[in-house]
Protein backbone atom coordinates (compact mmCIF):
# COMPACT_ATOMS: atom_id res chain seq x y z
CA UNK A 1 0.00 0.00 0.00
CA UNK A 2 3.14 2.62 0.60
CA UNK A 3 3.94 2.19 -2.75
CA UNK A 4 0.64 2.94 -4.48
CA UNK A 5 0.59 5.78 -1.89
CA UNK A 6 3.45 7.09 -2.44
CA UNK A 7 3.68 6.56 -6.67
CA UNK A 8 0.32 8.80 -6.84
CA UNK A 9 1.62 11.28 -4.50
CA UNK A 10 4.79 11.08 -7.15
CA UNK A 11 2.23 11.10 -9.99
CA UNK A 12 0.14 14.20 -8.38
CA UNK A 13 3.34 16.53 -7.62
CA UNK A 14 4.84 16.24 -10.95
CA UNK A 15 1.43 16.74 -12.10
CA UNK A 16 0.93 20.41 -10.29
CA UNK A 17 4.24 21.53 -10.54
CA UNK A 18 4.13 20.35 -14.84
CA UNK A 19 1.36 22.17 -15.24
CA UNK A 20 1.89 25.23 -13.07
CA UNK A 21 5.43 25.72 -14.79
CA UNK A 22 3.85 24.64 -18.15
CA UNK A 23 0.93 27.25 -17.97
CA UNK A 24 3.39 30.22 -17.14
CA UNK A 25 5.45 29.13 -20.14
CA UNK A 26 2.47 28.50 -22.18
CA UNK A 27 1.28 31.99 -21.37
CA UNK A 28 4.64 33.73 -22.48
CA UNK A 29 4.23 31.17 -26.02
CA UNK A 30 0.67 32.48 -26.06
CA UNK A 31 1.26 36.02 -25.87
CA UNK A 32 3.90 36.16 -28.09
CA UNK A 33 1.85 34.66 -30.76
CA UNK A 34 -1.30 36.74 -29.73
CA UNK A 35 0.73 40.18 -29.98
CA UNK A 36 2.69 38.69 -33.26
CA UNK A 37 6.10 39.57 -31.86
CA UNK A 38 8.57 39.63 -34.84
CA UNK A 39 10.82 36.93 -35.22
CA UNK A 40 9.65 35.55 -31.91
CA UNK A 41 6.03 35.09 -33.01
CA UNK A 42 7.41 32.67 -35.60
CA UNK A 43 10.19 30.98 -32.86
CA UNK A 44 6.96 30.29 -30.33
CA UNK A 45 5.08 29.01 -33.80
CA UNK A 46 8.29 26.35 -34.29
CA UNK A 47 8.23 25.52 -30.70
CA UNK A 48 4.70 24.48 -30.20
CA UNK A 49 4.07 23.08 -33.69
CA UNK A 50 7.73 20.55 -33.27
CA UNK A 51 6.08 19.89 -29.00
CA UNK A 52 2.46 19.19 -30.71
CA UNK A 53 3.86 16.65 -33.68
CA UNK A 54 6.61 14.67 -31.58
CA UNK A 55 5.81 12.07 -29.29
CA UNK A 56 5.90 12.53 -25.34
CA UNK A 57 7.87 9.43 -25.02
CA UNK A 58 10.40 10.57 -27.99
CA UNK A 59 10.56 13.77 -25.67
CA UNK A 60 11.29 12.41 -22.53
CA UNK A 61 13.94 9.76 -23.70
CA UNK A 62 15.30 12.33 -25.41
CA UNK A 63 15.86 14.58 -22.43
CA UNK A 64 16.75 11.31 -19.80
CA UNK A 65 19.31 9.85 -21.96
CA UNK A 66 20.15 12.10 -24.92
CA UNK A 67 20.93 15.26 -23.32
CA UNK A 68 23.22 14.11 -20.40
CA UNK A 69 24.81 12.11 -23.06
CA UNK A 70 25.79 15.26 -24.73
CA UNK A 71 26.05 17.20 -22.13
CA UNK A 72 27.72 15.13 -19.10
CA UNK A 73 25.35 16.18 -16.66
CA UNK A 74 23.74 14.01 -14.03
CA UNK A 75 20.06 14.65 -12.26
CA UNK A 76 17.72 12.37 -10.59
CA UNK A 77 14.93 11.18 -13.33
CA UNK A 78 12.26 12.91 -11.71
CA UNK A 79 13.90 16.02 -12.98
CA UNK A 80 14.36 14.75 -16.08
CA UNK A 81 10.57 14.10 -16.62
CA UNK A 82 9.29 17.24 -14.82
CA UNK A 83 11.02 18.99 -17.77
CA UNK A 84 9.61 16.55 -20.38
CA UNK A 85 6.25 17.27 -18.99
CA UNK A 86 6.24 20.54 -18.97
CA UNK A 87 7.65 21.08 -22.31
CA UNK A 88 5.46 18.90 -23.84
CA UNK A 89 1.94 20.34 -22.14
CA UNK A 90 3.67 23.63 -22.14
CA UNK A 91 2.84 23.17 -26.40
CA UNK A 92 -1.05 22.24 -25.85
CA UNK A 93 -1.48 24.37 -23.34
CA UNK A 94 0.05 27.70 -25.72
CA UNK A 95 -2.50 26.67 -28.28
CA UNK A 96 -5.63 26.16 -25.99
CA UNK A 97 -4.63 29.97 -24.55
CA UNK A 98 -4.05 31.74 -27.76
CA UNK A 99 -7.03 30.65 -29.32
CA UNK A 100 -8.80 31.94 -26.48
CA UNK A 101 -7.28 35.29 -27.12
CA UNK A 102 -7.90 35.06 -30.44
CA UNK A 103 -11.88 34.62 -30.09
CA UNK A 104 -12.49 38.09 -27.87
CA UNK A 105 -14.97 39.83 -29.66
CA UNK A 106 -13.63 42.62 -31.88
CA UNK A 107 -17.00 44.67 -30.18
CA UNK A 108 -15.54 44.64 -26.93
CA UNK A 109 -11.82 45.71 -28.28
CA UNK A 110 -12.76 48.70 -29.69
CA UNK A 111 -15.11 49.93 -27.03
CA UNK A 112 -12.11 49.78 -24.98
CA UNK A 113 -9.95 51.56 -27.82
CA UNK A 114 -12.75 54.39 -27.94
CA UNK A 115 -12.27 54.97 -24.01
CA UNK A 116 -8.48 55.15 -24.15
CA UNK A 117 -7.60 52.09 -22.13
CA UNK A 118 -3.93 51.15 -21.97
CA UNK A 119 -2.78 47.78 -23.84
CA UNK A 120 -2.03 46.43 -20.51
CA UNK A 121 -5.14 47.50 -18.51
CA UNK A 122 -7.45 45.87 -21.60
CA UNK A 123 -5.25 42.64 -21.52
CA UNK A 124 -5.40 42.04 -17.97
CA UNK A 125 -9.15 43.35 -17.56
CA UNK A 126 -10.64 41.91 -20.96
CA UNK A 127 -8.98 39.13 -22.72
CA UNK A 128 -6.86 37.29 -20.23
CA UNK A 129 -10.17 37.15 -17.88
CA UNK A 130 -12.24 36.38 -21.14
CA UNK A 131 -10.01 33.78 -22.34
CA UNK A 132 -9.71 31.97 -18.67
CA UNK A 133 -13.44 31.61 -18.68
CA UNK A 134 -14.35 30.49 -21.90
CA UNK A 135 -10.89 28.16 -22.34
CA UNK A 136 -11.12 26.58 -18.70
CA UNK A 137 -12.95 23.46 -20.08
CA UNK A 138 -10.26 22.62 -22.07
CA UNK A 139 -7.37 23.81 -19.87
CA UNK A 140 -8.90 21.59 -16.98
CA UNK A 141 -9.28 18.62 -19.33
CA UNK A 142 -5.35 18.88 -20.88
CA UNK A 143 -4.30 19.23 -17.11
CA UNK A 144 -5.72 16.00 -15.96
CA UNK A 145 -4.52 14.30 -19.29
CA UNK A 146 -1.78 15.65 -17.82
CA UNK A 147 -1.56 13.42 -14.92
CA UNK A 148 -3.03 10.36 -17.15
CA UNK A 149 -0.13 10.94 -19.07
CA UNK A 150 2.55 10.63 -16.51
CA UNK A 151 2.48 6.66 -16.38
CA UNK A 152 4.93 6.97 -19.32
CA UNK A 153 7.84 8.40 -16.55
CA UNK A 154 7.81 5.15 -15.20
CA UNK A 155 9.64 4.19 -18.63
CA UNK A 156 12.82 5.86 -17.23
CA UNK A 157 12.36 4.36 -13.70
CA UNK A 158 10.67 7.36 -11.80
CA UNK A 159 8.53 5.50 -8.74
CA UNK A 160 5.42 6.84 -10.26
CA UNK A 161 1.63 4.95 -10.00
CA UNK A 162 2.31 2.94 -12.86
CA UNK A 163 6.25 2.19 -11.62
CA UNK A 164 4.24 0.95 -8.58
CA UNK A 165 2.27 -1.23 -10.32
CA UNK A 166 4.65 -2.62 -12.77
CA UNK A 167 6.85 -3.44 -9.34
CA UNK A 168 3.73 -5.33 -7.48
CA UNK A 169 3.32 -7.27 -10.59
CA UNK A 170 6.89 -8.60 -10.81
CA UNK A 171 6.46 -9.44 -7.17
CA UNK A 172 3.57 -11.38 -7.27
CA UNK A 173 2.66 -12.32 -10.90
CA UNK A 174 -0.94 -11.68 -10.68
CA UNK A 175 -1.46 -8.89 -13.07
CA UNK A 176 -5.33 -8.61 -13.74
CA UNK A 177 -6.01 -7.57 -10.07
CA UNK A 178 -3.07 -5.25 -10.22
CA UNK A 179 -3.51 -3.42 -13.09
CA UNK A 180 -7.44 -3.68 -12.69
CA UNK A 181 -6.98 -1.76 -9.15
CA UNK A 182 -4.37 0.52 -11.16
CA UNK A 183 -7.05 1.81 -13.81
CA UNK A 184 -9.27 2.19 -10.72
CA UNK A 185 -6.81 4.38 -9.02
CA UNK A 186 -6.30 6.31 -11.97
CA UNK A 187 -9.76 6.80 -12.81
CA UNK A 188 -10.74 7.99 -9.23
CA UNK A 189 -7.89 10.41 -8.81
CA UNK A 190 -8.86 12.10 -12.35
CA UNK A 191 -12.50 12.40 -11.13
CA UNK A 192 -11.64 13.89 -8.01
CA UNK A 193 -9.18 16.50 -9.97
CA UNK A 194 -12.09 16.97 -12.06
CA UNK A 195 -14.22 17.81 -9.49
CA UNK A 196 -11.67 20.44 -7.42
CA UNK A 197 -11.09 22.08 -10.73
CA UNK A 198 -14.44 22.45 -11.26
CA UNK A 199 -14.99 23.84 -7.18
CA UNK A 200 -11.95 25.72 -8.11
CA UNK A 201 -14.03 27.40 -11.41
CA UNK A 202 -16.99 27.98 -9.39
CA UNK A 203 -15.46 30.04 -6.49
CA UNK A 204 -13.62 32.13 -8.74
CA UNK A 205 -13.95 32.36 -12.40
CA UNK A 206 -17.58 31.12 -11.94
CA UNK A 207 -18.51 34.65 -10.06
CA UNK A 208 -17.67 36.54 -12.93
CA UNK A 209 -19.96 34.43 -15.50
CA UNK A 210 -22.87 34.72 -13.12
Amino acid sequence: MSLILGGALTSLSLTIAAGIIGFMVAFLLALLRFKKVPVLDRIAAGYIDFIRNTPLIVQLFFIAFGLPMLFGYVWPFWCHALLALTINFSGYFAEILRSGFASTQKGQLEAAAALNLRNKTVFGSIIFPQTLIKMFPSLSSQFIFLFLTTGVISEIGVEDLTHAGLYIDSRTFRSFEVFIILTALYVAIAIFMKASLHFVFSRTLGKRVA
